[in-house]
């Protein structure tokens, strides 16, 4: 009941409240201008959709809290604030990579050192079980830092961004739901309530961004998440669950985001530029180039992500360096044979010209 409670909540926060929104950007000027050549959507298009996202997670997450002992959540919370004011800034007047960099790192390392949600084993993965302090805090940190990235990075296609993270919060709500963790299914569903939404004015041809403020917001919870899911205790995991791998399952369900930004940095620094540098050569591009609209090229990236998370879930009976391997193997033919498929001649010269 408090589950559909917080979706419910979330959900008609961001409905209702996104189109005075819109009308505030409009009057104000806050649009997204599309004077790069790096950016797909041809109009002025109102940006820091965010807004609407961090308010109807955390006023859905509060209402519905059920506990008395805030735990990790007092540390979680002012992270929050800190990923969303970073946003709001980059959204309206920009803010250096550095200053980016410095402020995931700032959140990192209060979730890491303080909260202490950090990854404390690999659980069989390369047989690496218990690893030690200093690589717990750097491989966490780490992590916090490229999963916030992530989704910055693939928010560049109408209803991208907003629907990979409503996949990857409900795939990490109905876990937390199955191994009886009510706060963290509720912060699940509380965002994706408000990411699904967020859709119905972000999906193509979308009426809104939701801008850094909502892409960096959405990063920080979904780590925090997946974090708290690998480092779940094995005791209270039901038999239902407990030959899934959880570092796996949290893989594929964050894998596009993930995939994305490891590709989109290895070709960038094989070029000799930055891996900050923005550019018109992630996977949502590629499906352009290959013909197909806004639309259908983000439904195919839902489906590739739903279909990882369920090979994550059905194929239990397999060793987890064998499972890992498979994976990557079934990744790298994908994505791989993707970037294999010839263009036609028109979009050749284009990219040629990018």
């Amino acid at each position: 009941m408090i589950i559909a409670l917080a979706i419910l909540i979330s959900f008609f926060i961001v409905l209702l409240s996104t189109p005075s929104f819109i009308k505030v950007a409009e009057i104000k000027n806050l649009f997204d201008e599309p004077n790069e050549s790096r950016k797909l959507h041809k109009r002025r298009t109102p940006s820091m959709g965010g807004i609407m996202i961090f308010a109807g997670t955390l006023f859905a997450f509060l209402i519905c809290y059920p506990d008395e002992n805030i735990s990790y959540i007092k540390f979680l919370i002012p992270s929050i604030l800190v990923m969303f004011f970073i946003g709001i800034k980059d959204d309206i007047i920009g803010t250096a990579a550095v200053k980016k960099l410095i402020g995931h790192l700032m959140v990192a390392f209060i979730m890491v050192l303080m909260a202490e949600i950090r990854i404390t084993s690999l659980y069989g993965i390369f047989e690496i079980r218990e690893i030690p302090d200093w690589a717990s805090i750097s491989l966490s940190i780490f992590t916090y830092v490229v999963i916030i990235n992530s989704f910055n990075l693939i928010d560049g296609v109408d209803g991208l961004a907003g629907g990979v993270g409503c996949i990857a919060s409900v795939a990490f709500g109905v876990w937390f739901l199955m191994v009886g963790s009510s706060i963290d299914a509720i912060i699940s569903f509380s965002l994706a309530g408000a990411l699904f939404g967020f859709l119905r004015y972000n999906f193509f041809p979308a009426n809104i961004f939701m801008g850094d403020s909502g892409s960096l917001t959405v990063g920080l919870i979904l780590c925090v998440l997946s974090i708290r899911l690998i480092e779940y205790d094995p005791v209270l995991i039901p038999s239902s669950l407990i030959h899934i791998s959880r570092p796996i399952f949290a893989m594929t369900v964050l894998s596009y985001p993930l995939l994305d930004t490891l590709r989109i940095f290895l070709v960038r620094m094989a070029k000799g530029t930055s891996p900050f540098t923005a550019d018109k050569n992630h996977i949502h591009h590629r499906l352009l180039k290959l013909g197909l609209n806004h639309a259908q090229a983000v439904v195919v990236i839902y489906l590739f992500n739903i279909a990882l998370i369920l090979y994550s879930v059905l194929f239990i009976n397999i060793n987890a360096n064998y499972k890992f391997l498979l994976l990557a193997l079934i990744v790298l033919v994908l994505i791989g044979g993707l970037f294999l498929i010839p263009i036609n001649g028109k979009e050749k010269v284009e990219e040629q010209e990018q």
